[in-house]
């Protein structure tokens, strides 16, 4: 296997928050393969946290960003762009909803701010961030968002998200069209369940991964390695034929009707 057909590449990965996030374990591979990464987080507390992160794979570029807001992706760009003028890729791996509303009755417990906060978070953050650093990025560039399987099946407890992740997913078929003038590709890696910091906040969480692992034609749960991989080919130039595509690294468990739709 080559291992270095990222070499040259620049890639902007947004959204680790610990060592069990999904874009560290895509970081870690995108290292692997030749990637010369960048590093957004969000709370400042996390600062020194992302740094030590960066060092591992030999970055000094780690910039704060709320990407709820359009005047700190502006600052971002100008950042970024004192460290490259130019890059190859964008990593969104941002999600969040209150925990609220992860309980048993989404009619009863959904409501206007927080179904609102979700989408902004999840799906219009995206839109933003890609409309400012869609200048700074070279042609045949890619970006690349997490999605998952509530976004067109009822999961349990995933309420809200499965409405932001269907947002999200059609936002990246319209971006498709847009950023596709200038050769730049985007597409969403949706996930089967991995043990997050997030995930374990959902209720029936753990339930949900055994039955991933009972029921997918491969018999087994997605790992982050296998999400990175997947991510990296879809960043790299043998995907240069691939755009606005929800592509399922899930063991194969989409294909089944284990939760009903």
């Amino acid at each position: 296997m080559n291992y270095a057909f990222f070499k040259k590449k620049k890639i902007l990965i947004v959204g680790i928050t610990n060592i069990f996030s999904i874009s560290w374990g895509i970081a870690k591979v995108m290292y692997k393969f030749g990637a010369e990464l960048a590093f957004v987080y969000k709370r400042k507390k996390l600062k020194n946290r992302i740094q030590n992160f960066a060092k591992t794979l030999n970055s000094n570029i780690v910039l704060q960003c709320n990407i709820n807001s359009d005047t700190e992706i502006k600052i971002l760009s100008r950042k970024l762009y004192q460290h490259w003028k130019k890059f190859d890729g964008i990593i969104h791996a941002v999600a969040y909803v209150p925990l609220s509303q992860l309980q048993e009755n989404y009619l009863q417990i959904a409501n206007r701010q927080d179904f609102l906060a979700t989408h902004e978070s999840c799906s219009f953050s995206l839109v933003a961030l890609v409309k400012e650093l869609y200048p700074l990025l070279n042609e045949n560039s890619s970006i690349v968002t997490l999605s998952y399987l509530g976004s067109i099946k009822y999961i349990p407890f995933y309420h809200v998200i499965g409405p932001a992740k269907a947002s999200l997913e059609a936002n990246v078929r319209y971006l498709a069209y847009c950023v596709g003038k200038k050769n730049i590709r985007i597409n969403a890696v949706s996930s089967g369940p991995i043990k997050t910091s997030s995930s374990y906040k959902i209720p029936f969480f753990k339930k949900i991964f055994s039955l991933y692992k009972s029921y997918s034609p491969l018999k087994k749960n997605t790992t982050s390695k296998e999400i990175g991989n997947v991510t990296s080919f879809l960043c790299s130039d043998l995907a240069s034929g691939i755009t606005g595509q929800i592509i399922y690294v899930d063991s194969g468990f989409s294909i089944s009707n284990m939760f009903p739709s």
